[in-house]
């Protein structure tokens, strides 16, 4: 049996989602396990569908198990994404990974890999930070030097970079699998682009909250779960629900307390203290922080962190757990696989946790809190408890 793994967001699922997973059974996949990430997303922002609804996408979409990428890894920078997902695909037995690139080329990619992690690439970095170039301004002119223009110009493109941080992975915890890539088709990561029948998720969730037809885009089932989470109030979620709420969770830090936020460096923690005490909403917070070193997508996700009380520590590590979300028709087979050859607890049912050590409980506990802010999030709010009450999915 050859176990095809994806880590995903399916911020919503839509066709060129379905399309790589279809590669991926050509490829020879007898199953494909998701890591996808709860309600909370990289960008710094809630998840547009909560995660048990897109869960059900993913299931519909062609996926046998989904597993949940813990909170701090979650809506972590790509390089701490990337490891936890790796991570848990290892500890499920994953043979493959596949992922969507701008380039398509796996060999172009590993060479982009060695290149991040030459020995010589931090002192040549060092001049453009010193600069006040952001850190990927400064990683791609040094690349470019040492490594040439055709490596440093992977380095423009986001599925590329991501790509490239999952071949990290693999090498740094010295996994076995098996990468491989697809080009993605003719839509740009996080523009509001369309091509044929595919679309870029942002393109997606910005038509889901302007309420355009989208219908082409994705999956007839999805679609029908999308509309039916909008027509219920459940979707589609944003942060700026809770925006008080955030101003508010913010205000009451101290500046110490932002030190210790992930993101954090170089004295970053006082420009966030200070924007926190005058600014009067998100947009207005954001706008006070970011600067040409400090871009909008990593603030968001400090700010974000602030909100739902995740530490940098908290993600140094690896996941401690698995936590299935939704298992499809050869899910059970991919989890009994895992529990034979792996030494992380996987999580199938509540009565699961009380096996867990205290590292794990507190993810666990961190997760549910985070839920109870999502519930918030949605255009009708919901109660607490969601995380604990909701069971595992089955198709």
């Amino acid at each position: 049996m050859i176990t095809a793994g994806v880590i995903a967001e399916y911020d919503p699922f839509h066709n060129g989602h379905a399309f790589l997973m279809s590669k991926l059974r050509q490829m020879g996949a007898d199953r494909i396990a998701v890591i996808m990430s709860g309600n909370f997303m990289q960008r710094g922002d809630a998840a547009i569908i909560s995660k048990w609804t897109r869960t059900k996408q993913a299931l519909y979409g062609g996926a046998d198990l989904v597993v949940e990428l813990p909170l701090p890894w979650a809506v972590a920078g790509a390089e701490r994404f990337a490891r936890g997902g790796i991570f848990l695909l290892s500890a499920l037995g994953a043979d493959i990974v596949g992922f969507g690139s701008e380039c398509g080329d796996i060999t172009l990619l590993k060479k982009a890999q060695e290149a991040l992690t030459s020995p010589l690439l931090h002192d040549a970095m060092r001049k453009s930070l010193n600069g006040g170039e952001t850190f990927a301004a400064a990683r791609q002119k040094a690349v470019n030097g040492l490594f040439g223009e055709k490596t440093a110009q992977l380095l423009r493109e986001p599925n590329n970079i991501l790509g490239i941080e999952y071949l990290k992975a693999i090498k740094s915890i010295h996994s076995n699998i098996k990468p491989v890539t697809v080009k993605r088709k003719m839509v740009q990561h996080n523009m509001d682009s369309c091509a044929g029948e595919f679309a870029s998720s942002a393109k997606i969730r910005s038509m889901i909250k302007n309420k355009h037809d989208f219908s082409a885009y994705v999956p007839n089932l999805v679609c029908k779960s999308i509309n039916s989470e909008t027509a219920e109030g459940h979707a589609p979620a944003s942060l700026l629900y809770a925006e008080r709420a955030v101003l508010s969770s913010l205000r009451r830090m101290e500046r110490a307390d932002f030190s210790c936020l992930p993101d954090i460096s170089e004295g970053l923690e006082n420009r966030v203290y200070s924007a926190s005490r005058k600014a009067v909403s998100l947009a207005e917070l954001f706008q006070a922080i970011k600067t040409k070193r400090y871009p909008l997508a990593r603030i968001k996700r400090i700010v974000l962190s602030a909100f739902l009380g995740i530490k940098a520590s908290y993600g140094a590590g690896t996941p401690p757990y698995c936590r299935v979300l939704g298992i499809g028709k050869g899910g059970a087979d991919i989890i009994r696989n895992a529990k034979q050859k792996s030494l992380l607890p996987i999580i199938t049912k509540h009565a699961d946790c009380l096996h867990l050590n205290s590292n794990a409980l507190k993810c666990l506990k961190l997760e549910a809190r985070s839920s109870d802010l999502y519930a918030l999030c949605t255009p009708r709010a919901a109660p607490c408890g969601l995380d604990f009450s909701s069971k595992m999915i089955v198709l």
